[in-house]
């Protein structure tokens, strides 16, 4: 409310009642100044009142009223989804209804109730059959061309041009396709995060000019950055959709790019134009990272020249239309590897590229706003690191050093870009100091914890007196553990981080030192607390006498359902009180007690040994586990439920039946292995039990906050009407 709104009742007086006004005390002016306030507020309520009428203004919650105006059905309200809301549904319904049943509206309408972005298929454009002379179709052929290799790539898929025979299974489960009542409904899950400014990983040391994007230096599949529709009558093309790169499609794109420049007719790149889905940075002539021409970049397939150990080096030129082009950089997208002309080394290399993942957990380049520290009073201590320039320091352990030998209680050293940091960190906490380490918003930065030789190591926090002490992690990635001396931290938050399970990885993503833990306490460390939060790590080892583990929306990895996933720091002791709620742990748990096991997948044992104390409710648990009392658990409850169809008791089932019952329900992923687009995420063949057991009907473990099956349920209702009648459809997913 501006100042003028307030003055203005008390503006209108005329100047002799002001004058007076001023020398009795103004207290007619303190009168009109509190009834403008009211006017405005007034003004302010109408002015909402006529944007409620429209729905591209009004408020959220007018919106399902407008929504009935129309006959809109309503939705599940997604509300751990981002940004996620009915007003696209609502606003687009006149539209869906004047072209009811076409495949356009189909798509948008998949795109609008789900969040995700989508491609419809009428499978019966993919049918072979006997063409009439009358509508030949020479776009369609009944046999595949094998010259075409683009095509072929795409077999299967949400974008194939191959024909298929006709198959008469039902599509609404998803087992059949191709047959003329059939619609099919693709929905990529994977979400595209673009990040800028990474250090990547060279394949050498010293650097021989061949790199990996990923500053972990595995290989990882690149993705595309999609374009924007903004007709409801378009359908969704391979540019416009979150997909994983090809290596054909992004080379055919570039060769296009190059040939207009050399005949000077030009074209924009599909996936490097305005958003490039992948940039290459080298420094120009004044030192300043500049990226490389998207013309001036080869796409190829990166691989070991037999009996050697380098990769294929592109060439430095290329002809077309009789004229030479320059090439300085040779990608492969599906391996995420770079590799410049033999004997070319740049002197410094950064990377930006787009990854998948299912959602917003561990360290990412999305918004973590509500989750920052931003407060810079007098009794906070504030540094910025930055690797090349705009920070206080260049090196995280320089700002820890001065947060050291400071004198304010609090401090907050925020890191500005997503380059890696290869250091050593000693953290030293003194009675009732606090520090929060965190990445700006938008950003991931990796810190390469190791020692002088080179050799992993943790973060180590150490101290004499930890009472009233606390260490915030935010936003990072890190390779190595963080190790907490005896009596030296009183609280320790990770929350948006990735703690590299094995602390580091190879090029395939296995882990390459599977037996340390992530986080270590070491014992006693009795007023000890741990807070895992949107988190991605190892095993977690803490000290049996501390207050133990809460953990919430993160995925603890153990690599193997046998191996201990948490325990006490000797790593085979039960360890502290623990709860976890939405998470997926991939190992053994071990612990005094369990508060709360809540809507977690547990792939291992859940061992207790006080199990009068806590609940488990909506979750997996391992077999032969030993948690607390139990509320609607798998498999207890498939167990149950087939021994109440025999008359029989759980006792009185046999070890393979109650096996055969276990596997019913046992989860299945998409993968287990860290660092590959899918990590952790439940398959499209998990069982019900496990995609929709959840309290809310939604999926049990990390990913419970997708809200996958009320994004799926909004789908189906929503098809009900805008299907034409005699058509059935499928929900298939793209990734």
């Amino acid at each position: 409310m501006t100042t003028a709104t307030r003055e203005r009742l008390y503006e209108l007086l005329p100047a002799i009642y002001r004058i007076r006004d001023a020398e009795g005390g103004e207290a007619l002016h303190a009168l009109l100044t509190i009834m403008g306030d009211e006017l405005a507020r007034i003004e302010d309520d109408i002015a909402g009142l006529y944007d409620d009428w429209f729905i591209e203004t009004c408020a959220e919650w007018v919106v399902p009223y407008i929504g009935d105006l129309l006959g809109v059905r309503g939705l599940h309200q997604l509300t751990e989804v981002d940004g996620f809301s009915q007003r696209a549904y609502v606003a687009n319904t006149l539209r869906y209804r004047r072209r009811k049943g076409t495949a356009p509206v189909l798509e948008q309408l998949a795109r609008d109730v789900t969040g995700w972005p989508a491609r419809a298929v009428e499978f019966f454009e993919r049918l072979a059959m006997t063409q009439h002379l009358n509508h030949v179709r020479l776009h369609s052929p009944a046999t595949a061309s094998l010259r075409q290799a683009v095509n072929l790539e795409l077999t299967g898929g949400a974008l194939e041009t191959v024909n298929h025979t006709a198959e008469v299974r039902n599509i609404v489960p998803g087992r059949g396709r191709y047959n003329i009542p059939n619609v099919g409904l693709f929905l990529w899950r994977l979400q595209p995060y673009f990040i800028q400014g990474v250090t990547p990983q060279p394949v050498a040391d010293p650097p021989d000019g061949r790199y990996r994007f990923s500053p972990l230096g595995n290989d990882i599949p690149l993705f595309n950055r999609p374009r924007t529709e903004t007709e409801i009558v378009h359908l969704a093309e391979e540019p416009d959709l979150p997909g994983m790169l090809r290596r054909r499609a992004l080379y055919d794109d570039l060769e296009a790019l190059r040939l207009g420049e050399a005949t000077q007719k030009p074209v924009a790149s599909a996936y490097l134009d305005a958003s490039p889905a992948l940039q290459v940075l080298v420094p120009d002539a004044q030192g300043k990272l500049t990226p490389i021409p998207a013309a001036e970049m080869l796409v190829c397939h990166l691989e070991e020249i037999p009996g050697e150990v380098d990769w294929r080096r592109p060439p430095t030129t290329k002809e077309y239309a009789g004229q030479t082009l320059p090439l300085q950089v040779a990608v492969d997208p599906h391996n995420g590897r770079i590799a410049f002309p033999t004997g070319v080394v740049p002197t410094d290399l950064a990377v930006s590229y787009t990854y998948g993942f299912p959602a917003d957990i561990g360290g990412g380049p999305y918004t973590r706003l509500e989750t920052l520290a931003f407060d810079a009073g007098a009794g906070i201590f504030s540094a910025t690191v930055a690797q090349r320039s705009g920070g206080d320091h260049t090196q995280l352990a320089d700002a820890i050093a001065a947060w050291a030998g400071a004198t304010e209680p609090a401090g907050v050293i925020t890191i500005l870009d997503s380059a890696t940091y290869a250091e050593t960190l000693l953290i030293a906490m003194t009675a009732g100091r606090s520090l929060v380490i965190q990445a700006a918003d938008g950003q991931r930065p990796l810190l390469r914890l190791q020692d002088a030789g080179g050799a992993a190591q943790a973060l180590i926090v150490t101290g004499a007196d930890g009472d009233r002490t606390a260490l915030t992690l935010n936003g990072l990635w890190i390779e190595g553990g963080v190790s907490v001396q005896t009596g030296s931290l009183e609280l320790l938050r990770v929350l948006h981080c990735t703690l590299v399970p094995g602390w580091r990885v190879d090029a395939d993503g296995m882990a390459l030192l599977p037996a340390q833990p992530s986080i270590l306490a070491i014992g006693p460390n009795p007023d000890f607390r741990l807070e895992l939060a949107r988190s991605i790590c190892g095993a977690l080892h803490l000290a049996a006498d501390s207050d133990g583990l809460t953990a919430s929306d993160s995925i603890i990895d153990a690599f193997d359902s046998a191996n201990v996933a948490y325990a006490a720091h000797n790593g085979t002791h039960a360890g502290p009180p623990a709860t976890f709620s939405r998470c997926t742990v991939h190992g053994e748990v071990r612990a005094r007690q369990f508060d709360l096991i809540s809507e977690s997948i547990i792939l291992g044992r859940a061992l207790a040994e006080r199990r009068q104390v806590g609940c488990s409710r909506f979750s997996f648990l391992g077999e032969g586990s030993r948690a607390p009392r139990r509320h609607r658990c798998q498999p207890d409850l498939a167990l149950a439920a087939y021994a109440d169809a025999r008359d029989k008791e759980i006792d009185d089932l046999t070890a393979a039946e109650q096996r055969m019952v276990t596997l019913t329900v046992t989860p299945t992923f998409t993968t287990m292995r860290f660092g590959r687009p899918a990590y952790m995420q439940l398959s499209a063949s998990c069982p019900a039990a496990i995609t929709s057991g959840a309290e809310d009907g939604g999926e049990m473990g990390a990913f419970h906050l997708v809200q996958q099956a009320q994004r799926l349920a909004n789908l189906r209702n929503a098809l009900e009407e805008y299907l034409r009648v005699g058509l059935e459809a499928g929900v298939l997913f793209g990734d």
